[in-house]
């Protein structure tokens, strides 16, 4: 599920449809969390699908650990790339904001993680990179981690409307990390080696 203080609007021709923020979300808050009403698809299902399906499915889901596409029910779905991303995921099925996100401001992710089957390339942002990859997160995992890891602390001092989510363990794990009684697990663990 989609934090709550978002809508979605249209972006620009190129780009379409995206995620803005209605509110300021600060650093620190979930934005999206995995949730039940959210649809995970194998490979068989994806091949049981007609056509129409098969290609919402190939624009709108991502890829999960175990090669599943998940498919989010709300316009989660609709949150753009961006190599400067504003929205880390975590290992924890939930996604952070990496710094404040402002009113009217996209909420953005780097697909990087999301086990894409394909190369990706993406609008000129003026970065290094141009295109994403499908092993993107086998080489910036330690980078993204890095900076999940400098707003974790927050998690527990700033609103979080997605909290009521999370399993109760998960929640635990997040007040351990933060307590400094337990490491964070890397991003890499989200990764899908196909084939594997």
């Amino acid at each position: 599920m989609i934090h709550p203080h978002t809508e979605l609007k249209f972006i620009s021709d190129e780009i379409g449809y995206g995620v803005v923020a209605k509110k300021l979300i600060p650093k620190g808050t979930i934005t999206w969390a995995l949730d039940k009403l959210d649809r995970e698809f194998t490979l068989a299902d994806f091949q049981q699908l007609d056509p129409i399906y098969q290609e919402i499915l190939d624009t709108y889901t991502y890829r999960n650990n175990k090669g599943n596409m998940v498919l989010c029910w709300d316009y989660g779905r609709y949150v753009n790339h961006s190599f400067n991303s504003n929205c880390l995921t975590t290992a924890y099925d939930f996604e952070i904001a990496i710094r404040d996100i402002q009113p009217g401001e996209q909420l953005t992710d780097d697909y990087g993680y999301l086990n894409l089957t394909q190369p990706f390339r993406a609008s000129d942002e003026g970065t290094r990179r141009k295109i994403v990859y499908p092993d993107d997160l086998l080489r910036y995992h330690k980078h993204w981690d890095k900076k999940v890891a400098r707003v974790f602390k927050f998690i527990p001092t700033v609103e979080q409307p997605l909290k009521l989510l999370l399993p109760e363990e998960i929640w635990n794990k997040i007040m351990s990390i933060v307590s400094g009684q337990e490491m964070m697990d890397s991003v890499l663990s989200c990764y899908y080696m196909a084939g594997a």
